[in-house]
C-alpha cells in the first residue's frame, strides 16, 4: 500500500480510467477551443459563474448579472469577493496551503461572521484534520491533479474546521488546485457549476466520503469525475 493517500485513492478500482477520460475531455476543451480564445475576460466570467454556483449550493441563488451589479446577500457577496482574489492565492497555496485556506475563509465569510472568526478554525478536531491535510500536501505526489483537487475538496468540506462556509472554502480550494496543478491554468472551467447541477448527488457523495471507508472515497471520486466534466461544459469556452 502506498504511503501517499492521494495515490492510494487514485488507484481504487475504476478511478484511473474515469479520471483519464475526464482529463481527456478537459484537455480537449482547453486545447481545441479554450487556449485559442482564452482571455482574462473569460477567466473572470468563469470565476463569477463559479461564485454564483457556489452561493446557490448554499441556498443563495442570484443571477450572474445581479452579482455583477453588487446585489445579493452576504453569502453571495462573499463568494464574489473571493472570486476576485482567488487566483492571486496560487503562490500562497504552493508555499503554505493552510495559509491559503485561512485567507479563502476570511474572504468568503466576510460580512457573515464575526471578524474574530475569519480565517480561524473553531472546531479543534476539524483544525487537526486540516493540519494533517497541510502536512500531506507538503509531500510530493504522483496522483493526477484532478484526483488531488477532488480529495482536498472533500477533506475540507467534511472536516468542518470553520464555524461556517466550509463548503464554499472547499469548492474554492478545488478550483485553486486545478490551477496550481496545471489542469486548468487559466481557470476557465467552472467546477462549482458541476456540483451545483447535481446538488443532491454532491451531498450524498460527500456524506459517503465522510464515512471514511474506501467505498465512500470511491463514491466521492466517481461523482467528482462527472462533476469536473459538467464544470467543463459550463465554461465560457464551451459556447
Amino acid at each position: 500500500m502506498s504511503n501517499d493517500p492521494f495515490i492510494s485513492a487514485a488507484s481504487l478500482e475504476g478511478i484511473p480510467s474515469a479520471y483519464a477520460a475526464t482529463r481527456d475531455g478537459l484537455d480537449s476543451l482547453l486545447r481545441d477551443r479554450g487556449l485559442r480564445r482564452s482571455t482574462p475576460e473569460a477567466t473572470g466570467e468563469s470565476l463569477l459563474l463559479g461564485a454564483a454556483a457556489t452561493a446557490a449550493i448554499e441556498g443563495s441563488s442570484y443571477e450572474v448579472e445581479a452579482l455583477k451589479a453588487g446585489e445579493g446577500d452576504a453569502t453571495a457577496r462573499g463568494a464574489v469577493l473571493l472570486s476576485t482574489e482567488l487566483l492571486g492565492l496560487v503562490p500562497v497555496w504552493n508555499r503554505s496551503p493552510l495559509q491559503a485556506i485561512a485567507r479563502i475563509h476570511a474572504l468568503a465569510a466576510a460580512g457573515s461572521v464575526d471578524s474574530s472568526d475569519l480565517g480561524r478554525p473553531s472546531n479543534p478536531a476539524g483544525a487537526e484534520r486540516l493540519n494533517l491535510l497541510g502536512r500531506i500536501l507538503g509531500q510530493p505526489t504522483e496522483a493526477p491533479g484532478l484526483v488531488v483537487a477532488a480529495l482536498v475538496h472533500a477533506e475540507i468540506a467534511v472536516a468542518g474546521a470553520f464555524a461556517s462556509h466550509n463548503g464554499v472554502v472547499a469548492r474554492a480550494v478545488e478550483r485553486l488546485v486545478l490551477v496550481a496543478k496545471g489542469v486548468d491554468p487559466a481557470s476557465v472551467t467552472v467546477p462549482e457549476a458541476g456540483h451545483a447541477a447535481e446538488v443532491e448527488g454532491y451531498r450524498a457523495a460527500l456524506a459517503a466520503y465522510e464515512g471514511g471507508e474506501a467505498a465512500g472515497i470511491h463514491q466521492w471520486l466517481m461523482y467528482a469525475s462527472q462533476a469536473f466534466s459538467r464544470g467543463a461544459e459550463a465554461s465560457p469556452m464551451a459556447r
